[in-house]
């Protein structure tokens, strides 16, 4: 399993870890305990060679991502609300429905703060050419991420949530350095991963400058979500360049808003659903091992 592709996300009060084949999900209950909970996965990236293209696969694995990540978020919730049953497993967890609501939301605020708003002060400036209002309008936009990240790192209750994130990040970045999985060799890991989705974000936007800028806007926009993340995946297989890691620096200094130093029992969580999804994978087909995973 040491070259298989491992990603993650924080959750309440815990980590998700995802292998090409299932997902684990570790939550601290409030008694103390650690909750372990798994799900398989059918990526369509395992059935169809098509979805596994450079460029279309990033569009597959960010789209299974966040399906995923909502899932787990919703069972990370239930355990923190106490919904559980007599067994100890959480008897309720969201809808499919509830799912596809709660991700509308969040895609229609995302477009409203990212998308309309940069577009409506551009167009209140004196900018005459297309190529200067999408220049202008990108780095407005860049300029809205940044500040958005800044102001909810600053709040209070997401700061285990940050704890979390980074911990998930250690973990990994342990596993892929070969290292022994026990917190206290964990803790000595960055806090940093290149294939983070918060440094996704911040290259979406940068590619899409320079797309708009000079090729016009393309009739497939999600092609620029695939060029993202076609630049995370070859930055996470190169993390020992200087000169690549020097070019990407932006979007890894952006993690430090996302990201706190965690405690040793956060570590713990987030090995323990390291190991789970570890232990269901098990062999894994040549068509498994090609899934595309972010981190």
């Amino acid at each position: 399993m040491s070259n298989a592709a491992i990603g993650g996300q924080a959750v309440l009060e815990g980590v998700m870890m995802r292998g090409p084949s299932n997902w684990a999900l570790a939550v601290r209950k409030p008694d103390g305990e650690i909750a372990e909970v798994n799900r398989p996965i059918q990526s369509v990236m395992a059935r169809h060679w098509f979805f596994r293209l450079p460029i279309v696969r990033g569009v597959i694995a960010l789209g299974e991502s966040l399906a995923i990540g909502f899932r787990a978020l919703a069972i990370s919730a239930n355990y923190a609300a106490q919904e559980e049953g007599e067994d100890g497993e959480v008897q309720t967890e969201l809808s499919t429905g509830a799912i596809v609501f709660a991700f509308a939301i969040a895609i229609g605020f995302a477009i409203i703060l990212f998308k309309v708003t940069p577009a409506l002060i551009t167009s209140w400036l004196p900018i005459d050419t297309t190529g200067w209002f999408v220049v202008v309008e990108g780095l407005i936009r860049v300029g809205f991420f940044i500040t958005y990240l800044l102001v909810i790192s600053l709040l209070p209750d997401l700061r285990r949530v940050f704890q979390y994130h980074a911990a998930e990040h250690k973990v990994i970045n342990a596993y892929e350095a070969g290292e022994e999985l026990v917190p206290e060799r964990v803790q000595k890991f960055s806090l940093i991963h290149p294939r983070c989705g918060t440094a996704f974000l911040l290259w979406v936007m940068v590619i899409a400058i320079f797309v708009f800028a000079f090729l016009g806007r393309p009739p497939l926009p999600w092609l620029i979500a695939g060029l993202a993340y076609e630049l995370i995946r070859f930055a996470g297989k190169h993390t020992g360049n200087r000169v690549l890691m020097t070019l990407l620096a932006p979007g890894l200094w952006l993690q430090r808003l996302t990201t706190r130093e965690p405690s040793l029992d956060q570590l713990e969580v987030s090995i323990s659903a390291l190991k789970e999804v570890l232990q269901l994978e098990g062999r894994l087909t040549p068509e498994e091992r090609q899934v595309e995973i972010m981190a």
